[in-house]
């Protein structure tokens, strides 16, 4: 399967010398309109939508078209915490594989009951590896993760081979929403060193433009902000501020 259109789009920036943001925003409690907006004229790539359980996808139906209503033009890509994430008003979809999971359901049973509902629905499929360091928040909890320690992220650099090999175009290294910690910039290193094309993306517990410019720098083609935005939308934009300055 070749990339879809919101892929392209993202990796001719990535191969323009570009780093990316995506801001992330739970349905549950979802960013209004007017601050996803200040992120889109800000310069924020993408918008990702979902890692909820209290939600349906009538739910998600409803936040995309009032985003859309509102004037927002930022690709919507779903970020699937299961398959009542799944919505065809989204452009389109982190096919992902929880790869250090225990559980085979997140590795290939959701993926399995999903399959054919995303080609229904017309999404497009990003074929991603998620793979948990350290915390693992809410999403290791669910997804009954083994997270890799902090201590030893060395360890990434097998799973983000593997994953590459495998056929996973995106790797999405995450620590957690709101981890106290976020990913060390070794992990992001370790994952960019041991593939040759994969977009290595970081999430989880970035407070800071010098954290996530560290992470940046260290490897990662795109950080994720989703906590910080709900709670400091200000200090959110000042890390958008300095991607886009890289």
């Amino acid at each position: 399967m070749r990339p879809g259109r919101v892929e392209q789009s993202l990796r001719r920036r990535i191969e323009a010398g570009e780093k990316l943001f995506f801001l992330l925003s739970d349905p549950e409690k979802p960013l209004e309109p007017g601050i996803v907006k200040r992120f889109e004229e800000r310069g924020a790539d993408a918008l990702l939508v979902g890692g909820s359980l209290n939600i349906t996808p009538h739910d998600i139906d409803k936040y995309i078209e009032r985003l859309r209503a509102s004037g927002v033009k930022l690709p919507v890509i779903l970020f699937p915490g299961g398959l009542n994430n799944l919505s065809p008003s989204a452009d389109a979809i982190l096919f992902m594989s929880l790869l250090n999971s225990l559980d085979t359901y997140w590795i290939i049973g959701a993926q399995l009951s999903a399959a054919l509902l995303v080609k229904r629905m017309g999404l497009e499929a990003i074929p991603t590896a998620y793979i948990i360091v350290g915390h693992g928040g809410a999403a290791g909890h669910v997804g009954r993760a083994l997270p890799i320690p902090y201590e030893n992220v060395y360890i990434v650099a097998s799973y983000a081979a593997a994953a590459e090999l495998l056929g996973y175009r995106f790797i999405y290294l995450e620590a957690g929403s709101g981890a106290p910690q976020p990913l060390p910039p070794e992990a992001a290193t370790y994952a960019k060193k041991s593939t040759e094309e994969a977009v290595i993306v970081v999430g989880g517990g970035i407070r800071s433009p010098e954290r996530a410019v560290e992470l940046l720098r260290a490897g990662a083609d795109a950080v994720v902000i989703g906590t910080l935005a709900e709670k400091n939308p200000s200090k959110a934009l000042e890390v958008l501020d300095s991607v886009k300055r890289l």
